[in-house]
């Protein structure tokens, strides 16, 4: 794409991070099913309409003026406006169909039918969809590749990276947030996005408890966010609604998006690494918790991350070396699993893989890079969102394989979105398996369109 094209062109105009666009098409369906609501009444009109215009042709030339509509419309009364508006909204919708002039640059739908079957969709393509694809087209390799990596925050050159690599998103972490006001995270989130030509995912892991990047500093919260088990003993479900409601308004005060949360592992054993952490109950229980905080962050407008499929059981800590899971697969499909279905099913936006080598899914791979876990998460689970992988720098992945290689081989097990922070490293190493057709760019095209819903859904674009 050169320079010119940067800001991609929505109905003939330039793309500049108006994050009018969702809230544009939201209205334009809402008044969509309005008129589906008062279709009798519009054949009603139509047909008043037609016996009017059918006197008034009489003698009378074929093209009506604006003011012969106006006395139409003043016979006509309520029917007439009711057909009048019906005629505004579809001419609307017609002019978005088949832009002329610069809004030509946007598809139609033969368009659409050209792009590759593993991208194109199986229904009619809503505008909002139409639109990505458009997007999608317009962009380089060296975009697409970027926009699938979400990398640790550098301390340095962060925003120069942005515009080098074409970055997807940053995660941020504690040394972050150190120091500095909540208006200042928010300007230096601010400038990060400014930076990037396609609104970026800007993430962190507040789960509360022993992991929080934000709440543990007193200039953001007087106190970190208790962990989900002390909310629960203390409240139950109320109180967990009420502290990821918190939560998510908290972070997008301050200019986050995605919420590395909720923890979806099943643990009720203390000594388990993950206990502490997780809901610390029942898979049912816990499949309850995940439900919930997924619908609560929904209404927050905040993304989402159920973490760590399939299930980190009693598994040793993967960010100091690998961990191999022995359970049965009966297991997974009676407990872990649990979680991560009632999770899907509230419309979760992301899922975190671990890298957990699970024996009875995968013998060989950490289930990061293992495109039978990833099958199993798609088709047995029936997850259509964003696939993440656990950061790439830990000792689980780096003890397997190299940086470059790591990269290139979660792309080929099917992650959408990579968690990195040799980003400079593995952007090239995935462009690369692109030019030499190791990656088919079809593959690059599928995670793409999910991240660029994904960011659609956040209002982001």
């Amino acid at each position: 794409m050169t320079k010119d094209a940067g800001h991609f062109i929505i109905k003939a105009e330039k793309y500049n991070g108006d994050k009018k666009v969702s809230k544009r098409y939201a209205r334009r369906r809402a008044r969509k099913r309005h008129l589906r609501r008062r279709l009798p009444l519009l054949l009603g009109s139509a047909v008043f309409l037609l016996l009017c215009c059918t006197v008034f042709l009489i003698g009378k030339e074929s093209d009506r003026t604006v003011d012969e509509l106006s006395r139409l419309y003043a016979v006509g009364g309520h029917f007439m406006k009711t057909t009048l508006e019906n005629l505004s909204y579809e001419k609307s919708l017609e002019e978005l169909r088949e832009p002329s002039g610069p809004a030509a640059s946007l598809p139609d739908s033969s368009a659409v039918e050209e792009m590759p079957p593993d991208i194109s969709p199986q229904e009619p393509v809503l505008e909002e969809e139409r639109i990505l694809l458009e997007l999608l087209r317009q962009m380089s390799l060296e975009e697409k590749v970027g926009q699938m990596f979400i990398a640790r925050c550098p301390s340095e050159n962060a925003v120069n990276n942005i515009k080098d690599f074409h970055l997807g998103g940053y995660i941020l972490f504690a040394r972050d947030f150190e120091g500095i006001t909540r208006e200042q995270a928010k300007e230096k989130i601010q400038g990060f996005q400014e930076a990037s030509p396609i609104p970026m995912l800007i993430g962190v892991d507040e789960e509360g408890g022993s992991v929080t990047r934000v709440s543990r500093f007193p200039a953001f919260r007087d106190a970190p966010f208790p962990s989900s088990q002390e909310l629960y003993q203390a409240g139950g479900f109320e109180a967990v609604k009420a502290d990821a409601r918190e939560k998510s308004r908290l972070l997008k005060e301050t200019g986050v998006n995605v919420n590395f949360a909720p923890v979806a592992d099943v643990s009720q054993n203390p000594e388990d690494f993950i206990f502490k952490r997780s809901f610390g109950q029942s898979a049912d229980l816990t499949a309850q918790y995940v439900e919930t905080i997924v619908n609560v962050m929904q209404e927050e407008g905040m993304g989402c991350v159920l973490k760590h499929f399939p299930g980190y059981g009693n598994n040793a800590d993967t960010h100091t070396g690998i961990a191999y899971d022995s359970r049965p697969y009966d297991t997974f499909v009676s407990s872990d699993f649990l979680p991560f279905q009632a999770g899907i099913r509230a419309g979760a936006d992301c899922v975190l893989v671990s890298h957990n080598i699970v024996k009875c899914m995968d013998e060989s791979l950490p289930a990061s890079l293992s495109p039978r876990v990833h099958d199993i998460l798609r088709n047995d689970l029936g997850f259509s969102g964003v696939i993440v992988t656990d950061d790439l720098y830990m000792d689980g992945i780096r003890d397997f394989t190299d940086a470059s290689q790591a990269a290139v081989a979660a792309v080929q097990a099917g992650n959408d979105l990579l968690c990195c922070t040799d980003f400079t490293v593995q952007i090239p190493a995935v462009i690369r398996a692109v030019e030499s057709g190791e990656i088919p760019e079809a593959r690059i095209d599928e995670s793409v369109l999910r991240i660029l819903k994904m960011k659609h859904s956040l209002g982001l674009l």
